[in-house]
């Protein structure tokens, strides 16, 4: 085990988009063998699986070749792990609707600092290393207890770089969640001049933030912000809201550019590796993990400018067999390495869901505003 830690470690110290795509290739290949063997020891069940493969994970000459699991497998009650109940630290759960069951991943200690530092490697190569205040479009109490969900994780992921923290939601006696207006423009009077970072989730922002600020004709006056926001469109479909309408209304009443708006993907079953879009609209695997994506007849890679269904890969997961798993997104594929902002390795974007497409539309949305002095 030291030895895989100290390979994993390796990678991750690494900046995480510097990798020519062969030398990235060579390194996941190595150690995603190495993490196959060690689940396998751990779990009777998966290394019946990993064995049963068309072709043998040691001799795969391509990460395309290892086997992978569906994402649907991690929705199991217990958990799948390769670690005893004793070494479970925390219990991630993934947002899912009334009708579905979440995912559940079990970090250990090892898993848990990795995907930290995972997060934070990416993170700071978009935004910097600088702590900064903090404000959460959320409330606190998805914070607590051992187990925790996508929106916790995601609000946690980004602790490391809030100097403090301002949660500016409240939960009414209805059980909605509403925007404490009050809080939100205290906070900006009082880091109208510093750097600041948001965080939310995207349908929460749209209608807990967005929303009450225009009908009230705000602008919090933030220039300096760098905005990130995660957990899909699925929840803004019926509202039939386009990215770049959202990007320039939250832009609006945050007195920011569009472009200081970071949509972000990540999965809690692909635990600290997370794909934030770039200057150019597109998204990027780091350095401690790959995004493949496969035709769906095949299960081939796809060429340049076609679409298939996404497999993510992480190094970072030992407690859990979270390094190689079939998702239900489709992507297209834009390049395999030269991304005009300059991120070696694949650049993607995301084109909606495999079973379950949803129509999205446009929306505007137009108000007079006063800004926060």
């Amino acid at each position: 085990m030291q030895q895989l830690d100290e390979k994993i470690d390796y990678l991750l110290s690494i900046p995480p988009y510097s990798q020519a795509p062969d030398e990235r290739h060579a390194a996941l290949l190595d150690l995603l063998r190495d993490e196959l063997e060690y689940g396998g020891e751990r779990h009777s069940g998966y290394k019946n699986y990993i064995e049963q493969w068309p072709i043998h994970y040691r001799s795969s000459g391509r990460v395309a070749d290892l086997p992978f699991l569906p994402v649907g497998v991690l929705k199991g009650d217990p958990p799948l792990a390769f670690v005893s109940p004793q070494e479970i630290k925390r219990t991630l759960t993934s947002s899912a609707t009334t009708s579905q069951q979440p995912s559940r991943v079990v970090l250990d200690s090892p898993t848990s600092r990795r995907m930290t530092k995972g997060v934070v490697s990416i993170v700071r190569d978009f935004i910097g290393a600088s702590r900064r205040p903090y404000l959460v479009v959320d409330t606190p109490g998805f914070m607590g207890g051992s187990t925790l969900g996508a929106r916790g994780a995601a609000i946690q992921g980004l602790q490391p770089f809030a100097s403090e923290t301002t949660y500016c939601l409240n939960v009414d006696s209805q059980g909605e969640l509403i925007l404490d207006i009050d809080k939100a423009i205290e906070f900006a009077r009082r880091h109208r001049d510093s750097e600041v970072l948001v965080y939310g989730f995207t349908f929460i922002l749209w209608n807990q933030l967005v929303k009450p600020l225009v009908a009230e004709g705000i602008c919090l006056n933030l220039s300096n912000i760098r905005i990130l926001h995660s957990g899909g469109w699925k929840r803004l479909q019926d509202q039939a809201v386009e990215k770049t309408v959202f990007n320039q209304e939250l832009a609006r009443v945050f007195g920011c550019r569009p472009d200081r708006v970071i949509d972000f993907y990540g999965m809690v079953e692909s635990v600290g590796v997370i794909f934030p879009d770039c200057t150019e609209g597109n998204k990027h695997a780091p350095t401690f993990g790959d995004v493949l994506v496969r035709d769906a007849l095949t299960l081939e890679p796809v060429e340049v400018g076609e679409k298939g269904i996404v497999e993510v890969c992480s190094i970072l997961p030992t407690s859990f067999p979270g390094n190689l798993l079939l998702t239900e997104d489709l992507a297209q594929v834009l390049a395999y390495d030269g991304c005009p902002c300059g991120r070696r390795g694949i650049s993607f974007r995301f084109a909606g869901r495999v079973p379950k497409s949803e129509i999205r539309g446009c929306g505007n949305i137009q108000s007079k505003r006063t800004s926060v002095k």
